[in-house]
């Protein structure tokens, strides 16, 4: 009997842990390249109720999950130009993204200040990205979490 109570706890615990703190993404799609690979496992926290430029956000976002780069935080303003991404009136010099940030032709007008309650976000493979260029900023509500860490599906 104690040996059972044990196995209900021990999976209870991970139950909690994994539906409160964790989560766990299975991402898929190039808009990340290379930070993030097609079918690498994302653990995040769900805890996380403020975020940085830079942080990698599990979001939902027309219709279904994906993790994109937090790039301006509220009262940023974001500008995307011949000469690239501009926040703040500041060019961003992003050493590990290897593809020219340009505009794309949408409903979103540049440049554009991040209300209180959004975040904007870019996909690390500027040009395959699905991001703020098209959908404008994302609600912090929609954010489920920040990445914590990635594993790579070949070393599982």
């Amino acid at each position: 009997m104690g040996l059972m109570l044990k196995i209900v706890v021990l999976i209870t615990i991970v139950l909690l842990l994994f539906t409160v703190v964790y989560g766990l993404h299975y991402h898929t799609g190039p808009e990340m390249y290379p930070a993030l690979k097609d079918g690498d496992l994302v653990l995040y926290s769900r805890l996380a109720t403020s975020y940085r430029a830079g942080d990698l956000v599990v979001m939902a976002t027309q219709g279904h999950t994906q993790v994109l780069r937090a790039i301006a935080l509220p009262s940023d303003k974001v500008d995307v130009t011949e000469e690239g991404l501009i926040i703040n009136d500041a060019l961003v010099q992003e050493p590990d993204i290897y593809q020219d940030t340009l505009r794309y032709t949408t409903d979103i007008d540049f440049p554009l200040i991040v209300g209180s309650d959004e975040v904007f976000v870019l996909g690390d493979a500027r040009q395959d990205a699905t991001d703020s260029r098209v959908f404008g900023p994302v609600k912090t509500d929609d954010i489920q979490g920040v990445a914590i860490t990635a594993l790579r599906r070949r070393a599982l």
